[in-house]
């Protein structure tokens, strides 16, 4: 069973609760059965606590006429139809099941700050991997599931960088930017955090399954709010998207259509009352309509990471003092140590091999295109494709090539 330390100074019954080093198992099981119960969501909890002397109160308190708890009828139900450790077994279950598994409770020490803030954050989260990554200032990524080539090696790069850069990359796990953006952060060897809109037993999509467990080796962690079981649902997504930016210092926008999750992710953001950055992209790409609109809308252009760390680091630096890492015990500071982008090597080109290049969009250019804007024959622009796809500089796409755009 996972213990919690004594709760801290929050309102109702959470200020007096347990005093003891750990929350005692029955007000554990009761909250549990509590948060599962149907129709309760983070206010409803957040009132019924606020009305009892503890979790374990919760029995007693169904059964008082004086206490108007606001629970509707098939809360209360559910409630009295067993006890609450056989509601709950499957959530004891998967929590004894690993020392990695965790629940954390709004109110309780270890409960993300930057979350808690939110009126409307999560009663509970449940975590598999380090609770220290949910210490660390963050920036959420999100994105199109169905990103250009362009997009990907985008998001990836920028989680690279943001990661260098001591701040930990928060998304979805989703097919697309999500994917992309986790698998930039592990490739940097920091932490990554994933919310998902299901229960902790199962990871959606599937096809993500080797990446979860990559995150959670490199110090990250899952994060739902849902309890064992639930499944993926189209209303969890925009509940699962709260947590996301709720978690974040600001939410970066790497290729988005207008009417898209990811740009009501960002709105939520800015709502929020966190940052909201966007990658500007072709304007004949649609994955770009979206980030432009938030362009419009008042949002951070972003070229390079410093576009992101210039305004976040102040930012942390003020409402944290210390930022804790779980790989480094040093604080981003702007004025006496900034932090300098990753540097890459340089790469030597011949002249043949730039002019090949500058002839190269960013999006999809066509070979015959190349041949005429290079001046080359065919054969000495393809000579040139491979030697600059060795050099990391091209990449090859259904109908062309594109440049690599590095997010540093």
């Amino acid at each position: 069973m996972t213990s919690f330390n004594r709760p801290s100074e929050k309102s109702g019954f959470l200020e007096e609760a347990d005093t003891g080093d750990s929350i005692e198992k029955a007000d554990l099981v009761a909250c549990l059965a509590l948060w599962r119960a149907p129709g309760v969501g983070p206010v409803t909890f957040q009132s019924v606590c606020d009305q009892l002397d503890s979790f374990q109160a919760l029995t007693e308190g169904l059964k008082r006429t004086d206490l108007k708890l606001g629970l509707a009828k098939k809360a209360t139900d559910f409630l009295n139809s067993k006890p609450f450790e056989d509601l709950v077994k499957a959530d004891l279950e998967w929590l004894a099941a690993s020392p990695q598994h965790h629940m954390l409770i709004k109110g309780y020490p270890g409960y993300p700050e930057q979350l808690a803030e939110l009126s409307e954050s999560p009663g509970v989260l449940f975590v598999d991997g380090s609770l220290d990554a949910l210490e660390t200032p963050q920036v959420a990524m999100v994105g199109t599931r169905n990103p250009t080539a362009v997009g990907q090696q985008m998001a990836r790069d920028f989680a690279e960088a943001l990661t260098t850069n001591k701040l930990t990359v928060t998304s979805g796990l989703a097919l697309g930017i999500d994917g992309c953006a986790h698998q930039g952060a592990v490739k940097a060897g920091g932490p990554t955090l994933a919310v998902l809109a299901n229960g902790l037993d199962q990871i959606y999509p599937k096809r993500h399954q080797g990446l979860a467990k990559q995150i959670v080796a490199t110090g990250g962690a899952i994060v739902s709010e849902f309890p064992v079981g639930i499944a993926p649902r189209r209303e969890h997504f925009p509940r699962r998207n709260r947590i996301i930016s709720g978690l974040s210092y600001g939410v970066l926008v790497v290729e988005a259509a207008v009417q898209s999750g990811s740009l009501i992710t960002a709105r939520l953001s800015g709502q929020q009352g966190r940052e909201v950055f966007a990658i500007p992209g072709p304007i004949h790409n649609p994955m770009s309509r979206g980030c432009h609109q938030l362009l419009r809308e008042g949002a951070v252009l972003v070229e390079n990471v410093s576009d992101i760390t210039d305004v976040l680091y102040p930012l942390i630096e003020r409402e944290l003092q210390a930022v804790a890492r779980p790989h480094t015990a040093e604080t981003p500071n702007t004025e006496s140590a900034p932090v300098q982008e990753p540097v890459s090597a340089p790469v030597n080109l011949s002249l043949a091999e730039k002019m090949v290049l500058d002839a190269i969009e960013y999006d999809v250019t066509p070979l015959d295109d190349l041949v005429v804007k290079a001046n080359m024959t065919t054969q000495e622009v393809l000579t040139h494709l491979m030697s600059l796809e060795l050099k990391d500089q091209v990449i090859t796409t259904a109908g062309g090539y594109q440049k690599v755009v590095s997010g540093g």
